[in-house]
């Protein structure tokens, strides 16, 4: 971390005049009434956030040149034969020569669920009621889980598909899931470049973290 100085807590302030600081209120505060702490804690965030934002930057950079040259290696092999291969669209996978790294393009559908989800919760209650005696409390849990919201109030897709793999002959639980099935309602689709890294000699490759939460 950087020492403290008054000259570059004030410059990164662009918009406030010489001697001054804005608060989060957008007043102008005289920079000799801020307490040092406010300044240094002023210092490391910004640091932080605008190197944030550089990467950030970066990284889109980096992505749009990725999946740019993965296209255009799908054109190039497609136009060697004579033939369109879907342009964007679809998962290709390509590996060094060497098998040391291999780039993943993933294209992954969006989904949402439509008003038939509510009747597909309604079945699945009334079997849970209907079991209520002897049932693995646990089935409970994870039916709680798949229709709990987000912050923003949105159901977790994943959570909901997980039930569809569970196997339960139950006529009322099976038209839950048909319920289920007949709300998913595909809302477009988001493209994804992976790369990973060979471990040693073996077939087993790991994915190169290129988010903060995986480093």
């Amino acid at each position: 971390m950087n020492t403290l100085n008054t000259p570059s807590a004030t410059s990164a302030h662009d918009d406030a005049p010489a001697g001054y600081m804005r608060n989060a209120a957008g007043h102008l505060v005289p920079l000799d009434q801020v307490r040092e702490q406010d300044l240094l804690r002023d210092q490391v965030a910004r640091e932080i956030a605008v190197e944030a934002v550089d990467l950030n930057q970066r990284l889109r950079e980096f992505k749009a040149r990725a999946l740019g040259d993965v296209a255009d290696l799908v054109r190039i092999a497609g136009e060697r034969y004579e033939v369109t291969l879907g342009g964007k669209k679809g998962n290709v996978q390509i590996c060094t020569y060497d098998g040391r790294y291999k780039v993943v393009r993933q294209v992954a559908e969006r989904i949402a669920f439509t008003e038939e989800l509510e009747a597909a919760k309604a079945l699945i209650n009334g079997c849970i009621d209907r079991w209520s005696e002897g049932a693995n409390p646990h089935i409970r849990a994870l039916v709680d889980r798949a229709f709990r919201t987000d912050t923003k109030g949105q159901i977790k897709s994943s959570a909901v598909l997980e039930l569809l793999r569970l196997e339960i002959d139950d006529a009322e639980w099976l038209r839950a899931m048909d319920a289920i099935r007949d709300s998913i309602q595909s809302t477009g689709t988001a493209t994804y470049v992976r790369v990973y890294q060979r471990i040693g000699d073996s077939d087993q490759y790991r994915a190169i973290a290129l988010d903060l939460a995986a480093v």
